[in-house]
């Protein structure tokens, strides 16, 4: 089918397209611990509805020893026709209001900028009505065989890793397309070819073997509090690059984000500047970031004058595609057991060592998505990395080494604003997309 005749059969499609995802939107499927299972649980049989009715009449709710459901189902194509494996994930971040939310989270709100903002509106709710606008294009027969995977605790502790490598037979396939990523900014079409990867710890410093009253002590006893500081400064340089010995870094050969556009999702308070070194696209895709996310010490509201003998902080490391996740983590740890200062006594414990990702390139079917996507947008593909880590895809790669990837979707960075307040997507960018993967399961099916 011509790509203009494409466009217009999913343009009659948006309407019940948008009108699901905003049904979906409203339902507060946060999987987190601690967040009610109601939700969770509405979200997965709704989802597992909506993947029926377009046309996965075998869809079902697998079983998994512990999480919530994954939903799972499979439509014949063509014989000798190639074999497609779509992905999202139907769980979400929290939100609340005192997060800085304009409107209510969870009450889809189409605004004047014509974007649809609630939690989930992009990530990955977006997602899952890419893949129902998808196969509503095809009457729910597509030219080649479908398999579709629809996560239900990406944004916690994933359990789908774990349901992959119990059952890989349910994910040999020609092609992973994986509908949680989005263009740089809305419009303007981009593959994502690398992803980096995670490693996080906990570390404790202590200086003291009880707390020590502040006037009589201080000045002379070391607070855990401030070694733990002093330690955590001395991650990065005066630029804000990491300075751990042993960790990688590079350049990023591909799209270059400009540094407008990256401020766009980023607005920075008065006077203050960006940290590190080289492109936006080389601090974001192709060197490492380090972070502390989390910290442990007394609160001020429950404060006192005291000197600290302890003091912990979750520190998490992203880095780069071509790593070992394991030497980055020794790397890193190395460097929190030698750096505090006098003589502060350090314990790390590992939390976390998730590997980046490498699309593999060169395969027909990533070369048949760039042809579709650039007819679909009406413009040249380029490339771009990511800096989110998706552990998931190099379980799927290790389950179906020959299997290409395809990682896409309606999540505009510039705006999208996924995990903060305001998170919205533009309903275009998920028309734009449904045609997309409309045109290149066409191209797949010819392709035989």
């Amino acid at each position: 089918m011509p790509a203009s005749s494409m466009a217009a059969k999913v343009r009659d499609l948006m309407p019940g397209v948008i009108a699901d995802l905003e049904e979906l939107i409203s339902i507060p499927s946060v999987a987190f611990p601690g967040y009610p299972e109601e939700p969770v649980n509405a979200m997965a049989s709704r989802t597992l509805e909506l993947v029926r009715e377009a046309g996965f009449a075998d869809a079902r709710l697998m079983d998994v020893p512990w999480g919530y459901p994954p939903i799972y189902g499979e439509i014949p194509g063509p014989a000798g026709s190639p074999t497609v494996v779509l992905y999202a994930h139907y769980d979400v971040q929290p939100a609340a209001m005192s997060q800085g939310w304009t409107s209510e989270p969870f009450t889809p709100t189409r605004k004047d900028d014509g974007r649809i903002y609630g939690r989930g509106a992009a990530d990955d709710k977006s997602g899952i009505a890419t893949h129902l606008g998808t196969l509503r294009a095809f009457g729910g027969e597509p030219p080649c065989t479908l398999r579709i995977i629809l996560e239900g605790m990406e944004e916690t502790e994933s359990n789908l890793e774990e349901f992959v490598e119990a059952h890989p037979d349910l994910f040999q396939c020609d092609l992973f397309v994986v509908c949680d990523m989005g263009n740089l900014v809305a419009g303007e079409p981009v593959l994502t070819t690398a992803l980096r990867g995670d490693v996080s710890c906990k570390v404790t410093v202590r200086t003291l073997d009880h707390p020590l009253h502040s006037g009589v002590f201080g000045g002379a006893a070391p607070d855990a509090m401030m070694a733990l500081a002093r330690l955590l400064t001395s991650l990065v340089d005066d630029a804000g690059d990491v300075a751990v010995a042993g960790v990688t870094g590079g350049s990023w050969a591909g799209a270059v984000q400009s540094e407008e556009s990256f401020l766009e999702g980023c607005p920075l308070l008065p006077g203050v500047s960006l940290v590190g070194t080289g492109t936006i696209s080389d601090r974001l895709w192709a060197k490492p970031s380090i972070n502390a996310i989390g910290v442990d010490i007394t609160s001020i509201a429950d404060s006192s004058n005291v000197i600290h003998p302890a003091a912990s902080a979750k520190i998490s490391m992203r880095i780069v595609p071509g790593t070992d996740p394991e030497a980055e983590l020794d790397a890193l740890v190395a460097h929190l057991e030698t750096h505090a200062p006098w003589g502060a006594q350090v314990a790390v414990e590992r939390v976390k060592a998730a590997p980046a990702f490498l699309v593999p390139g060169g395969g027909a079917a990533v070369s048949a998505a760039r042809e579709a996507m650039a007819e679909a947008f009406g413009m040249e593909v380029s490339e771009v990395g990511s800096g989110g880590s998706i552990p998931l895809l190099q379980t799927l790669h290790e389950a179906c080494p020959t299997a290409e990837f395809v990682l896409w979707g309606p999540e505009d960075m510039e705006l999208s604003r996924i995990h903060a307040s305001d998170e919205s997507v533009d309903p275009a960018e998920i028309e734009r997309m449904v045609v997309a993967q409309a045109l290149l399961l066409e191209k797949l099916g010819a392709q035989g």
